[in-house]
């Protein structure tokens, strides 16, 4: 099907919806590399008009990507959920956004109506939407997960800690830590990518992790960002695996690009949930995301960089994540050009992934090579903070020395949660006051505490 509208005398012409998506978009470089971005700013106008007055129903009969090419729009056809649908079957995509927006649409509307909503329909209507718009809809979405703590909680706001190395050395990746657990991160996951996917070296970091938890008692979980396949054979080995990681994209090429399939993503969540690690629930799958990842693999079939993006989002929905993280500015300029493009990226993501039912956090980051810079990081910090995003990264000093890269900091955290009234999540703030890192009010008592730095660096000497 064809979709047009005219400005003036010029009558802009979309071949079909893959085509008006494209063009709706609102400007990133990743869509210029790939030349399928609007040409002009009337041209991305009449796009976002022509996409405004397609009714969702058309989301469901027209598949930007073939049903018999691709795993991912299979997926998403099949777990369709129309019930949930009925509740906006007769809306266009302008007239959702307008729903979207009204205060009768709630959190428990919005919780409702997550399983009805594809994500193409969720991309689609936040090319329409205003940076405020996507911050004020992502607000009022709550979703909120379990494993030894309670994550997405409202007025909650979680960090992962990412102690980082280049060599995997023990006594560095112990000491941050350690620092990041005195400054109150850590509740999303301590998560540690790996400079090798050995599964011995990999198996090394999750004892040093596992014991550090159980010494102290620490209400969070642990994972090694390996791929899904060493994590699988870990976890057969008996190894103290919480969380299973994966890289995800948004078709079924670009997984396979990550060496991974639906049919393989089955198989390690069903072995990780066997496990039972879990003490107030059992949300086990940590998925990483990022646009331009389909892109960068020559997978994306012409479709837009932002709308592959929300595809992904159903490949994570399907597994019942714990996290699910947007790495925003982590692939570069050539996808995401400079801070004005990566804060919008952000917001999107949040907005998409939160409309359909995921956990949500953001990498709020960027490359040495973007135009950006760390102010940009801390306007979308603080953006994001007030969209509720559910978690960000905690990098000692937001510099990772292993993935050169620049993110959020300990401090970070610290200042979001300060600034908004916000708390870690009640399990592993509790911990926190108990251990004399936080007072009752959820402030830094001291973080040079010596009796617990003493007692912790004993991990690294055993």
């Amino acid at each position: 099907m064809s979709y047009h509208h005219t400005i003036g005398r010029k009558t802009y012409r979309f071949n079909d919806l893959k085509t008006l998506l494209a063009k709706a978009s609102p400007h990133r470089s990743g869509d210029v590399l790939a030349g399928i971005a609007a040409e002009s700013y009337e041209e991305r106008v009449a796009a976002q008009i022509a996409l405004s007055d397609v009714p969702l129903k058309a989301f469901l009969s027209e598949a930007i990507i073939p049903y018999e090419h691709d795993e991912i729009t299979r997926l998403i056809i099949d777990n369709h959920d129309i019930t949930a649908f009925n509740l906006i079957n007769s809306l266009t995509v302008g007239e959702l956004r307008d729903w979207l927006l009204r205060d009768e649409t709630d959190t428990k509307t919005l919780q409702d109506l997550a399983p009805g909503i594809t994500p193409e329909m969720a991309a689609a209507v936040s090319k329409l939407m205003r940076n405020q718009d996507l911050i004020a809809v992502a607000k009022k979405c709550e979703v909120v997960t379990r494993f030894r703590n309670t994550i997405g909680l409202k007025g909650h706001f979680s960090t992962r800690l990412q102690p980082n190395h280049p060599t995997d050395d023990p006594k560095g990746i112990a000491a941050s830590m350690i620092d990041g657990l005195l400054y109150g991160s850590g509740d999303a996951v301590i998560g540690i990518n790996p400079a090798t996917d050995s599964p011995a070296e990999v198996n090394n970091l999750l004892l040093l992790m596992d014991t550090l938890r159980q010494q102290f008692d620490i209400p969070t979980q642990s994972c090694v960002l390996s791929h899904v396949t060493t994590t699988l054979e870990l976890v057969r080995q008996g190894a103290p695996v919480d969380l299973c990681f994966q890289s995800i994209g948004g078709t079924e090429k670009s997984n396979s690009s990550f060496g991974i399939s639906l049919a393989l993503l089955d198989q390690a969540y069903e072995a990780t949930l066997s496990l039972n690690r879990g003490t107030v629930g059992n949300n086990v799958m940590y998925f990483e995301t990022g646009q331009g990842s389909e892109l960068s693999a020559n997978a994306h079939h012409g479709v837009d960089q932002q709308t592959c993006e929300a595809r992904a989002y159903a490949v994570a929905r399907k597994y019942n994540p714990l996290l699910v993280n947007t790495v925003v500015g982590f692939i570069g300029p050539e996808y995401l050009y400079d801070g004005k493009q990566i804060i919008r990226a952000a917001l999107e993501d949040h907005f998409c992934g939160k409309l359909l039912g995921l956990p949500m956090g953001v990498d709020i980051c960027y490359t040495n090579h973007a135009e950006a810079d760390q102010d940009d990081m801390d306007n979308l910090l603080t953006l994001l903070g007030v969209a509720g995003c559910n978690f960000i990264m905690g990098v000692p000093g937001s510099d990772d020395i292993m993935l050169n890269y620049q993110s959020t900091s300990f401090h970070d955290a610290l200042y979001i949660r300060n600034a908004l009234g916000l708390r870690p999540a009640p399990e592993f703030e509790q911990w926190l006051i108990k251990q004399g890192i936080l007072d009752s009010n959820g402030m830094l008592i001291n973080h040079t505490n010596p009796r617990l730095w003493n007692e912790m660096k004993g991990i690294w000497t055993r």
